[in-house]
């Protein structure tokens, strides 16, 4: 009964970051479904294959596994139009299952999408689901800009579906339950909070002038921003920060800007950021480093003198804990979690979202004001200890527990020294 169903079905957890579908909730299946298996837990990660070059079953680690399931034409596709393929998603994962002679004693799914498959497959083996969002869809659309940005019928419907259907749902905040229950009407009795996690042994302090060094950077004062280049992690409104800087007395510094993010080997992706930038006067302040292999983002982080995040609205904030977890102070919008994930005054600074002159004047504050970053810094590494993880996982194994009660010898088996 220990063999877990984790479905991720429109992403790949061993897919490159910083793409368009590519970002924290795959580091979090990736790391849960590794740390899992370190504890006994046989998982299988079941997404849907987009290469066919990539074998059906790689290995994520002991006791962990993904598994490509033919489901639609194998190439990336929009996330609406992977919904189509659901029902033969499924009906992959079985066949799967009855030709290894599996079978699984829970199923754990990721954002809506895994969530309807999720539903099938709980009902046709009869175990229950667990379910994380993500992120909401009428969370998206209450700051979306244009009907571009906002999310269709068919997702705020199956999100409403999926949290009535599900035996657990996990929030990552208290700010995440409450959206869970104000939008989708959860049953605060079947939701636990389980925050994001970060690897703190890559994830660590080091010296950022090597760094530098490293990823060839030569400025006196550098900005970091990690993320998708899409409208609502904010990007424009730290463009817009930064000339208001130039103006207004750091034009003589050397300020570079480093975008860490996008599609590999596709100028598209940034050709409207570049335009905007240009726009505004600050091009040559803006350094686009496209997506960045996750080992190597240590060292952005600690080249960074401040890890800027201006989203609209973030679930958790998996970038503001990483930052934090190498000594690297963070500006954040307060909006959704990042509220909880940074601690204002204490590992970073929060502003209203949207307001360029809060922004801008945070960060002139923090580049100027060395031992306060650095008490920043120091307070931000203690304060992401805490969301090591083992610890994560453990509040998972937790949680199953919960509703297979086979697992609690288990759950009672992973150790954590931090707190959550």
């Amino acid at each position: 009964m220990t063999r877990v169903a984790m479905l991720s079905v429109h992403t790949c957890p061993l897919a490159a970051l910083g793409g368009k579908e590519t970002g924290g909730m795959n580091v979090y299946v990736r790391e849960v479904s590794r740390e899992l298996g370190r504890l006994g837990f046989d998982v299988d990660v079941f997404t849907r294959s987009q290469d066919p070059a990539i074998p059906e079953v790689v290995p994520l680690g002991p006791g962990a596994r993904v598994i490509h399931v033919a489901a639609g034409p194998p190439r990336p596709l929009p996330r609406p139009a992977v919904a189509a393929h659901l029902p033969a998603f499924a009906d992959g994962v079985e066949a799967f299952r009855l030709r290894e002679g599996l079978d699984y004693g829970l199923i754990h799914s990721h954002y809506w999408l895994s969530g309807l498959a999720g539903l099938t497959l709980a009902a046709r083996w009869d175990v229950p689901l667990v379910h994380m969002f993500h992120t909401l869809g009428a969370v998206k659309n209450m700051v979306a800009r244009g009907s571009d940005d906002s999310e269709p019928e068919e997702r705020l419907a199956a999100e409403t579906r999926i949290a009535a259907g599900a035996d657990r749902l996990v929030a990552a905040t208290p700010v995440d339950r409450a959206a869970l229950a104000w939008h989708v009407q959860a049953d605060p009795a079947r939701v636990r909070v389980v925050p994001c996690g970060v690897d703190v042994e890559l994830f660590r302090p080091r010296d950022g002038e090597a760094a530098r060094a490293r990823l060839g950077i030569a400025a006196e004062r550098v900005l970091l921003f990690v993320g998708r280049l899409t409208p609502i992690k904010g990007l424009e409104t730290l463009f817009r920060a930064l000339a208001v800087l130039k103006r207004d007395g750091l034009a003589a510094t050397r300020v570079r800007l480093l975008v860490v993010g996008g599609v590999k080997g596709d100028p598209t992706d940034t050709a409207r950021l570049r335009r905007l930038a240009a726009d505004l006067g600050v091009a040559a302040w803006v350094d686009f480093r496209g997506p960045q292999p996750q080992d190597v983002l240590p060292d952005y982080y600690a080249a960074a003198d401040v890890c800027v995040m201006p989203s609209r609205y973030e679930t958790f904030g998996m970038v503001a804990l990483e930052a934090m977890a190498c000594g690297t102070p963070v500006i954040a919008s307060r909006a959704g979690s990042l509220a909880v994930t940074v601690q204002d005054g204490a590992t970073g600074l929060l502003v209203t979202e949207g307001d360029v002159a809060a922004l801008a004047r945070a960060v002139a504050g923090l580049l100027t004001d060395d031992r306060r970053r650095a008490v920043l810094g120091a307070h931000a590494v203690e304060w992401s200890r805490r969301f090591a993880w083992p610890c994560v996982t453990r509040a998972v194994a937790e949680l199953y527990a919960e509703v297979v009660p086979a697992l609690r010898g288990a759950a009672a088996a992973s150790r954590c020294h931090s707190l959550l």
